[in-house]
């Protein structure tokens, strides 16, 4: 089980961005790396949109219910993943993780 965003994140990275993880760093291919805190899909709408975009879903839906609590839905490779949190990018990449099989209770 995955309890801490950073955690996630690195997960993610590997699984779905295909980096290699150094300390501090992202190896992103062609001998280039990014520092960590710059790939925040927990954080960064862009980032989280990033991340949906390179898991390939065969479908996905997201909204908002209410003042605070947005939702996303996945499908990837058949299975589904659904996550509701209180922010858009947070919701996107639980729903993601879930969908993959990742155990990430944030």
């Amino acid at each position: 089980m995955i309890t801490s965003p950073e955690d996630l994140t690195i997960q993610l990275a590997r699984r779905v961005m295909g980096w290699e993880v150094a300390p501090d760093r992202f190896l992103v291919g062609k001998r280039r790396w990014m520092p960590h805190w710059r790939f925040q899909p927990t954080k960064k709408l862009e980032d989280a949109f990033r991340l949906l975009e390179q898991a390939g879903p065969e479908e996905y839906a997201m909204g908002r219910k209410g003042r605070e609590q947005f939702w996303a839905w996945v499908k990837i490779g058949g299975t589904i993943g659904e996550a509701r949190a209180g922010s858009k990018p947070q919701s996107i990449t639980l729903a993601v993780a879930q969908a993959l099989g990742i155990d990430a209770r944030q």
